[in-house]
């Protein structure tokens, strides 16, 4: 039976984010969600129905975490987090008043907001002429704010990768290790550059490592 993989774009993305590691799959059956930042929301199609591999990239992990949409067999981080902002004992995490000047900023120039998160991010100019949902977005960042979902992560039962590159400017390396290195059942791969929008600037690393994770499922 043919393996499900689901993608979930992060923030300031959107469904084409993945397109350079879907081609790297071809043998996959692959979709992806979209959050709709700029355009309608994809929904999920996965059913339950095959084996699921469900992928989320920084927000959209934690979106997997907290709306659970559909089940999966497995799950994959890719500079994700079940939390994006400091509180009690999650210290390593972005201090608050980073993602507040941040929401600020976006409501004064969403376009700056953008263009800058996606120059830090890596993401070389992807989101170029798009249209984006300035309501949408700035949902999204006050779901960075506001979600926790560690308890979800905590209580995950399904075996995990974890992907992170060693010079992410937005998910920092000591953070990524903090929430995945001591997780039971986690399997946890870096390499020393690639930013935080891994998939766009190594997709056929990541690529690879999702094959190899979803075979051994």
């Amino acid at each position: 039976m043919t393996t499900h993989l689901a993608f979930v774009h992060g923030w300031g993305f959107d469904a084409a984010f993945w397109d350079a590691v879907r081609e790297e799959l071809p043998d996959f059956d692959c979709e992806t969600i979209d959050l709709g930042f700029f355009g309608a929301p994809v929904q999920a199609r996965a059913n339950g129905a095959e084996p699921v591999v469900a992928i989320g990239h920084s927000l959209g992990f934690m979106w997997l975490l907290h709306e659970k949409p559909f089940a999966w067999r497995g799950l994959v981080s890719i500079a994700g987090m079940p939390r994006f902002t400091k509180t009690a004992g999650y210290d390593r995490a972005v201090g608050g008043r980073v993602l507040d000047a941040m929401i600020r900023r976006f409501a004064a120039s969403p376009n700056g907001v953008l263009s800058d998160f996606v120059r830090r991010a890596g993401g070389n100019g992807a989101m170029n002429g798009k249209r984006l949902d300035r309501y949408r977005l700035g949902e999204a960042l006050q779901w960075l704010k506001d979600w926790d979902a560690r308890d979800a992560l905590s209580s995950e039962p399904s075996p995990m990768l974890a992907l992170f590159a060693e010079d992410d400017e937005i998910v920092p390396k000591a953070m990524s290790e903090d929430i995945f290195a001591t997780r039971a059942n986690t399997r946890l791969r870096s390499r020393p550059d690639g930013g935080h929008a891994l998939p766009v600037t190594e997709p056929r690393w990541c690529a690879a490592q999702i094959r190899e994770f979803a075979q051994c499922l």
